[in-house]
């Protein structure tokens, strides 16, 4: 039997989603508690005895998860706690813990939120300049808004406008987030100059940025913003599909 022209093969039976795979979890060495690995931070040891983070969790051997933010690990390592937490998850009392451990997991994490977004810039998922970005956010494209933290309070205004007039959720309050980092930081990793605000339109796209983020900003003590948007946190098969890309080119 021929198909007529324009019209799709289709199964007789309805296709059934498969079923969300639950997110791996992972209990913390200082509170107990259990949580999602995308909001957890994992520390590795060397063979050394030395504890250094792992934020792309990529490290060989037992690792140690943390949920705290910087202030709560910092009074940890003050008072000993780290080091029973971390002694019990290596089962090792001989490790080496840097008093600039606090330091290094946050310059880690910042590492992998400007390489996910450098990724994204090499693949066109980031809309830049304000005025492409309000005439896309006002026709409803943008999944996910965001400013640089030295933004001028009306620039961010503007835009997070036009995006709840393209979202149809005028009233509602729905702003993009605030980056903890400047303009400077944001042009030297995106390689272009004054980079103050930037849009994803794709909706996997601004997921991959938003779980970095929202993990750095944990960990600096940020309040996270309302999930906005349509940027989801869902765990697709895909979401690594742009860095598995770039590392075949």
């Amino acid at each position: 039997m021929r198909t007529p022209p324009n019209e799709r093969l289709t199964s007789d039976i309805a296709e059934v989603s498969r079923p969300r795979k639950p997110e791996p979890e992972r209990r913390c060495v200082l509170t107990g508690e259990t949580g999602s690995r995308d909001a957890l931070v994992r520390l590795a040891v060397s063979p050394s005895g030395l504890v250094l983070p792992d934020a792309q969790e990529k490290a060989p051997g037992r690792g140690a998860w943390v949920c705290s933010d910087r202030a709560a690990i910092e009074e940890a390592f003050a008072n000993g706690k780290l080091k029973g937490g971390l002694s019990r998850a290596f089962k090792t009392g001989d490790l080496e813990i840097p008093e600039n451990l606090p330091a290094k997991i946050e310059d880690a994490l910042t590492r992998v939120f400007l390489d996910r977004l450098g990724l994204e810039m090499r693949v066109g998922a980031l809309i830049l300049g304000t005025q492409r970005i309000a005439e896309t956010a006002r026709n409803g494209g943008v999944a996910l808004l965001l400013h640089a933290s030295d933004a001028s309070e009306d620039g961010r205004k503007k835009l997070d406008q036009a995006w709840r007039v393209g979202s149809d959720a005028e009233g509602s309050g729905m702003r993009g987030w605030t980056l903890p980092l400047d303009r400077d930081a944001l042009s030297v990793a995106l390689g272009r100059d004054n980079v103050v605000h930037f849009a994803l339109a794709d909706d996997a796209s601004a997921a991959r940025i938003r779980k970095p983020l929202m993990r750095l900003m944990h960990y600096q003590g940020h309040t996270i913003p309302a999930d906005d948007g349509r940027a989801s946190m869902r765990a697709d098969d895909d979401t690594n599909d742009t860095q598995k890309r770039n590392e075949q080119e």
